[in-house]
């Protein structure tokens, strides 16, 4: 019987010991997922914490830069969350969408309002650069002194410069060139251009091309050009000249400016093709500081008008080539108007004035008489070949008024070649170069 007990008792010891150990190994095991699991969680809140602190530091603010900046790159997240934590990931990326959809309609709404409030602004300073142009003209009636007339055709000219600014600044905020003009020709167009810039005298006109830019397209073609003049002519050296030349083709005409500065880079020849293109809205955000608007305005006038702009050729003398390509649809004839004369903006004021007196405006609006026809309309003309007597002061002056007022019936804000200012900078940063 006690063997008995002793046996009955020693299972039931040996099976408390084998519960006992079962519970302990269920305990241990419990405890190692536990543990694991609370790891996982405090990997899992490190890995929350970090991300949130990574995307209000780092990605929201490069985000935000991107759109002002297409070239910043934005940093993606620290860790692999479609991985790690697939539903985070997706509602972290959820609030990125959120933040640059409401960023960039923000910055929409701004450029937007700026665009407005420009357009506005430059209205009010074109209308007051012709009033400003009216009286000018006036004053150039009423003197005969031919160092009146001098200072009166520099302020003239820097007037028509700033009147080039008001409205390439009017036109990238959505407003139209100007005024309608008649049928002009393609030298026309481009002496238009070149009587717009500061450094006019050293713009070189080759080639004297047939054809004659239809009357809509006549100013915007205008405006780019002295665009593109200035811009060639402000990054490229004081003492070298500006090209521009003429290359018929099947479907239109070419016009060629070449500059002798600096080459464009990659980077910088695929930001100018962007802008040319037309293709997407400017942001004047985006413009620099000084705003940089040839290329800008280039390319909002070339889509608007239906001719083509580009800037991806090398200069033959080191810089960069712009060409201006009007279709046939943009092109006309215009009567014959018989030998052309030298361009107006390589020639001296004095010169321009005294073969104009008495003449009349071409149909682009530019004076042009011959030689023969100004010694038979000047009074006491020498005989074939004497000499001819100095022009006295007063008829000089004369001369000079002819000509502005030849001028004036061609173009809106067009000043004749009459004087740059010499002691402003002869060079300034050129669209997307540094």
């Amino acid at each position: 019987m006690e063997q008995f007990l002793l046996a009955a008792a020693f299972v039931i010891v040996a099976g408390a010991g084998l519960a006992a150990g079962v519970l302990l190994v269920r305990q241990r095991q419990a405890t190692a997922a536990l543990r694991e699991q609370n790891a996982a969680l405090a990997r899992g809140l490190d890995l929350r914490e970090k991300e949130l602190r990574h995307l209000a530091d780092v990605r929201l603010p490069e985000l935000m830069e991107s759109l002002a900046n297409p070239g910043v790159r934005v940093a993606g997240p620290l860790h692999d969350l479609d991985r790690e934590a697939p539903a985070y990931g997706q509602a972290m990326q959820t609030v990125v969408d959120l933040f640059a959809g409401s960023a960039a309609r923000v910055r929409e709404r701004a450029d937007r309002s700026a665009k407005s409030t420009l357009r506005a602004m430059m209205r009010a300073v074109q209308s007051l650069a012709n009033e400003q142009q009216l009286a000018i003209s006036h004053m150039q009636e009423r003197h005969d002194d031919p160092a009146v007339l001098e200072g009166l055709l520099r302020i003239d000219h820097m007037n028509a410069q700033l009147g080039r600014r008001a409205q390439a600044t009017a036109v990238l905020c959505g407003s139209w060139p100007g005024q309608q003009r008649s049928a002009s020709s393609l030298t026309d167009a481009v002496r238009g251009a070149t009587s717009r810039i500061r450094d006019y005298l050293r713009v070189n006109l080759e080639g004297t091309p047939s054809g004659a830019v239809t009357s809509r397209a006549v100013e915007p073609v205008v405006l780019t050009l002295a665009e593109l003049l200035d811009n060639a002519a402000r990054h490229s050296r004081p003492d070298t000249a500006v090209e521009v030349g003429f290359r018929s083709a099947h479907n239109g005409v070419a016009i060629t400016i070449d500059d002798a500065g600096v080459a464009m880079d990659a980077d910088e020849l695929k930001r100018a093709a962007e802008l040319l293109s037309g293709d997407a809205s400017v942001d004047i955000h985006r413009l620099g500081d000084p705003p940089r608007v040839g290329f800008a305005v280039a390319g909002v006038l070339a889509a608007r008008y239906g001719f083509r702009v580009s800037v991806d050729s090398q200069s033959p003398y080191g810089g960069v080539r712009a060409v201006v390509f009007v279709p046939t649809a943009l092109l006309t004839t215009v009567p014959d108007e018989g030998p052309p004369e030298p361009a107006a903006a390589t020639r001296p004021a004095v010169e321009e004035g005294a073969a104009a007196a008495d003449g009349a405006a071409t149909p682009g609006g530019l004076p042009k008489r011959s030689r023969a026809a100004v010694a038979e309309a000047a009074p006491g003309a020498p005989a074939a070949g004497e000499r001819p007597a100095a022009r006295p002061p007063r008829e000089t002056a004369a001369g000079l008024g002819a000509w502005q007022r030849g001028t004036r019936s061609g173009r809106a804000a067009t000043p004749p070649g009459g004087g740059s200012d010499p002691t402003g900078p002869a060079i300034e940063s050129k669209d997307l170069r540094p």
